[in-house]
């Protein structure tokens, strides 16, 4: 596969129907006029899960706003092709549909703090700035700011299965951090709506040693990792450039940590992609991991080899 660049690396066909055809279903089961964007498919799974949350306490109007409300509903919540929330830590929930806490959209949501969404503009414009942005509107339209930190702190985010194109993150002053963090998170559901799309399935069973958690990992949390942390370094080095004041050591301490995990994941990378039955999307894993792990020395480049499929 020749150069790709990040917008083009991320184009893969097959996303857009799956996300169309799931957030159509979804508006058949609530029975409202769900429309087809990325917006749509991830609010979508806001209104499914509250819906299901409601209907189990019993709360019938809730439940009714659950099943009515579509994206045209929440204009107060938005910006732009995006949704920004700041929920209070006491609103976040906590269930059986995942292990770390997360938060539904419904009648009582709150706009985010006009400031949170200056910072959410900035770090849209860097994304697109470097190649990310179309990764960022169809991956990552539900952005939810949770904790202010320092860079010198430890920032948390993630994203959840059952809620796609929604993404959970600590965030600092500096949109270059934010941007970075939201690129990590929408890669793993740019994945996730990858392997769905072409009904790739993964061996539970099979695990490879992964270096950002040391332990053995199965097959579709490293390639997970290594997808995601690809994408991150390769925004970084380009929003490295043109950034300034102390966002700058930050990337290229960021650079430095990656680049190195990033190397050491490639022994395991090959054979954990010969499980990825789509050549497209096994190639694209392989391309961004590839270029990722060059580091600085040009005596450390190392391509891999021709990839097929088990």
């Amino acid at each position: 596969m020749s150069a790709l660049s990040p917008e083009a690396l991320v184009a893969l066909g097959g996303i857009a129907d799956h996300q169309r055809q799931r957030t159509s279903r979804i508006a058949s089961v609530l029975g409202n006029r769900l429309g087809s964007s990325a917006l749509d498919y991830a609010v979508a799974h806001h209104l499914l899960e509250g819906a299901e949350h409601a209907a189990r306490a019993r709360n019938a109007d809730r439940l009714a706003w659950y099943r009515r409300t579509t994206v045209r509903d929440l204009p107060h919540l938005s910006a732009g092709p995006h949704i920004v929330l700041s929920p209070r830590p006491a609103d976040l929930l906590r269930s059986e549909i995942s292990e770390t806490a997360y938060y539904l959209v419904g009648p009582d949501t709150s706009p985010a703090p006009p400031e949170t969404h200056d910072l959410v503009r900035a770090a849209l414009a860097s994304a697109t700035e470097h190649g990310f942005g179309t990764l960022l509107t169809q991956h990552a339209p539900v952005i939810c700011l949770l904790n202010r930190r320092r860079l010198d702190e430890t920032l948390h985010s993630w994203a959840l299965t059952r809620l796609s194109g929604t993404v959970f993150t600590d965030y600092t002053a500096h949109p270059e951090v934010l941007a970075r963090d939201l690129i990590h998170e929408a890669a793993h559901n740019w994945l996730n709506d990858a392997l769905a799309a072409h009904d790739v399935r993964l061996p539970a069973a099979v695990t490879f040693f992964s270096p950002w958690r040391g332990t053995p990992r199965p097959v579709y949390g490293f390639l997970h990792a290594c997808w995601a942390f690809s994408l991150t370094v390769l925004y970084a080095r380009r929003a490295r450039c043109n950034a300034t004041g102390g966002v700058v050591p930050f990337l290229d301490a960021h650079l430095r940590q990656q680049e190195s995990q990033l190397v050491s994941a490639l022994d395991s990378l090959v054979e954990a992609l010969s499980y990825v039955s789509a050549d497209a999307l096994r190639d694209r894993v392989n391309h961004a991991v590839s270029k990722a792990s060059i580091r600085r020395n040009p005596g450390a480049i190392r391509a891999l080899p021709p990839l097929t499929a088990r």
